[in-house]
């Protein structure tokens, strides 16, 4: 299994998504600013994988610089982090990576260089962490998957979008590793493609069958072909289980409803933020007309000037949402009941 981010010792290394499926290329990432552009520019992308590359970039931020003091470190690291941030509001991992290392370092007692070795080991304790509630994700929604079954996902949750082996297409990966024959239907993902682009290369590199449609096409191919459940990501789960991901999943999950089909999210707990009540509080990125008016932003298909709207993501009511499968277990509705279950036994008072 390829791994889609790193750390060299010295670099983040990254594979440029942006330049899949025409080439695997890797690109090492060696400041705080090129962190930022990649994850901007989606060279990486997916929650749990944009997490991880911001860890590192806050470290790579830090490592050069001459600090005075304590103080002064600490100062510098509230800049950086509120830079980083800005990167991409949606997916919380992002976040929630920052303030993770941010409040550890502040409550470290330690010199500037201290903090920066701290800044370090905490950046790698949150990829292994990705790699291990990846795996636990994948062993757990595996059960989901009888023998032969058709499954329907959006977007790119695999190993493009995290550390390890990917959260929903994890699944996938799973299942097939225990010999069960797997049939995937890809929505494409419009606009940016990630279903057609990335979902479908991986897929072919693990030797899955898989077929490719246009995202219009997902209700009458659950009609058509027995699709057995829907397996989705999430960038933010709200703290009664309504999911924000990629634009195009709420209405999966209407079809998914209407054809009485299991739909199902996998994400690790770093996903979810307790601190919104639901949905409507969750920030949506809007991001630049030309990925609408444009095939992956080459090929103009509409008129010149076309007033376009392009929010990254949707949100999917929680009424929608079969279960949800995280590290420690597969969550059932009511959510806001398993949801606070799962959270008061991961994080005790």
């Amino acid at each position: 299994m390829f791994k889609s981010i790193d750390w060299t010792g010295d670099s983040l290394r990254i594979i440029d998504q942006t330049q899949i499926p025409e080439r695997l290329q890797f690109r090492d990432l060696v400041s705080l600013e090129e962190v930022y552009q990649a994850i901007k520019r989606l060279q990486v992308r997916g929650a749990p994988a944009i997490g991880v590359a911001a860890a590192f970039g806050l470290y790579l931020g830090l490592r050069h610089k001459p600090y005075a003091s304590r103080e002064e470190f600490l100062q510098d690291l509230e800049i950086q982090v509120q830079y980083l941030k800005g990167a991409r509001p949606t997916a919380v991992n992002l976040s929630w990576a920052l303030n993770k290392i941010q409040q550890h370092l502040k409550e470290h007692p330690g010199s500037p260089s201290e903090l920066l070795e701290e800044a370090l080991k905490m950046a790698q304790q949150i990829l292994e962490d990705d790699r291990s509630r990846c795996e636990a994700i994948a062993t757990r929604g595996a059960a989901l998957l009888p023998d032969e079954a058709v499954v329907i996902t959006h977007c790119n949750t695999g190993i493009l979008a995290t550390a390890g082996i990917g959260t929903a297409l994890g699944i996938v990966y799973k299942a097939f590793e225990q010999g069960k024959r797997i049939h995937v239907f890809v929505d494409e993902t419009r606009p940016i493609l990630q279903g057609a682009r990335l979902t479908m290369w991986e897929l072919q590199q693990a030797g899955i069958p898989a077929t490719l449609i246009t995202d219009n096409m997902a209700a009458y191919a659950i009609k058509e072909h027995r699709i057995a459940l829907a397996l989705v990501g999430a960038d933010r789960i709200a703290k009664n289980g309504d999911v924000a991901n990629k634009i195009g999943t709420f209405s999966l999950a209407i079809s998914c409803h209407y054809h009485r089909i299991p739909f199902y999210v996998a994400a690790p707990l770093s996903t979810f933020d307790f601190s919104i009540p639901d949905g409507s509080c969750i920030p949506i990125e809007q991001r630049d007309p030309v990925e609408v008016t444009h095939i992956w932003n080459k090929l103009p298909i509409t008129v010149r000037d076309a007033n376009c709207w392009n929010p990254a993501f949707d949100v999917t009511p929680a009424k929608l949402i079969t279960g949800i499968v995280t590290e420690h277990g597969i969550l059932s509705p009511p959510f806001e009941e398993s949801l606070e279950k799962i959270n008061n036994k991961v994080h005790p008072n």
